[in-house]
């Protein structure tokens, strides 16, 4: 008896949100300069900011909707066309491999979260709610809008942008950190961030006869990014860290959710599968977590896969050794399973009107 086939990979929907002014759109526009190879679905406001010049359009499909030349979509909607536009774009023969809602600078981001946990959608997924900062105007930003600190709470991931313009960026970055719940907090100027804090960048050499937008630029070999003309000695950019975990030996479910728990500040995202041995021999649970938002995804083992614990974590200013030894230490030593030990884990498995947020 053959077992059944996993079930498609989830898109990853991302929330883009900050007031006006803060740098949302120069950020979209890097990470569809940057989005190594992947292909981006963009909800928008509007859609006149986007460089479209500079991305070689190959042709409207309306007012609203552009279909990019390497495969992405930029759409113009609001929160009421939400479900219909992700249905649109999480078609697979779209082959969208993750969507960016940018949100209005006036909006309440709060509303869009909402609306994608309890999307029943089997093809998207929440990954997560990034928040754009103008380091240079925030003070004058909380004066005029206090509402920045509950969005600052919410976030999962908060950009600093402008930090050139800044005159005490530090201060500012000290002030934005003490107002996040967990979110690690990275500085950038221009927008310009790792695209690999939102999403799994894509060789590009799968795009088998499209060109890349990476073809047009320059990259640095070590993953960062290094520009020339527009780039300057000096400034700023984002740093971040990341560890690949790798165990042949299944964890332990109790052991593993109290590390899920108690997550350090920064450490912004998890992903990869886990092997949780004799508690669940037939499944392996994919783990996506974002911030404070946690999820697992029982699967069928694929037929003839080694079974191994494979993780990744991403964070800004995390001591990736020390969540090594964390993990490791969450090997699962006993042959039987405890007829309750993945109640915790099972908390996270989401069901159709169920939302997965972290208890913490």
């Amino acid at each position: 008896m053959s077992q059944p086939s996993p079930k498609p990979q989830q898109i990853p929907v991302v929330v883009l949100a900050g007031f006006l002014g803060s740098g949302k759109t120069t950020l979209l526009n890097h990470l569809l300069h940057r989005s190594g190879g992947s292909r981006i679905g963009a909800l928008v406001n509007d859609f006149g900011a986007i460089e479209i010049d500079a991305m070689a359009v190959a042709g409207a499909l309306g007012d609203s909707t552009v279909s990019l030349g390497n495969g992405c979509l930029c759409c113009a909607v609001d929160a009421s066309e939400l479900d219909h536009y992700l249905e649109r774009l999480a078609e697979p023969s779209v082959g969208i491999d993750v969507i960016v809602i940018e949100a209005s600078g006036l909006a309440e981001p709060q509303e869009l979260v909402r609306m994608l946990l309890a999307s029943e959608h089997p093809g998207v997924v929440y990954g997560g709610l990034v928040e754009v900062v103008d380091a240079a105007e925030f003070d004058d930003t909380r004066s005029r809008h206090p509402e920045i600190d509950r969005h600052l709470a919410l976030a999962d991931l908060v950009v600093v942008n402008k930090l050139d313009r800044a005159a005490d960026g530090e201060g500012v970055l000290e002030r934005v950190r003490s107002l996040v719940d967990r979110a690690a907090v990275v500085p950038a100027t221009y927008g310009r961030i790792d695209p690999e804090f939102l999403f799994d960048c894509r060789p590009s050499e799968e795009r088998v006869g499209q060109l890349s937008f990476d073809d047009l630029h320059a990259h640095g070999t070590d993953g960062s990014e290094h520009r020339t003309g527009e780039d300057h000695t000096g400034h700023l950019h984002t740093a971040y860290d990341s560890l690949s975990f790798v165990s042949p030996e299944s964890l332990d479910p109790r052991r593993l959710m109290t590390f899920l728990d108690s997550r350090p500040e920064g450490l912004y995202r998890i992903k990869g599968y886990v092997d949780f041995g004799p508690y669940d021999i037939r499944n392996r649970y994919a783990v996506h977590a974002v911030g404070r938002f946690l999820r697992f995804y029982p699967e069928p083992w694929p037929a003839g896969s080694e079974r191994l614990t494979q993780l990744v974590l991403i964070g800004s200013g995390i001591d990736a050794a020390a969540l090594e030894k964390e993990l490791q230490a969450c090997g699962n030593e006993a042959p039987h399973a405890d007829e309750h030990g993945m109640w915790g884990v099972l908390r996270y498995v989401r069901g159709p009107d169920e939302e997965g947020a972290d208890p913490a």
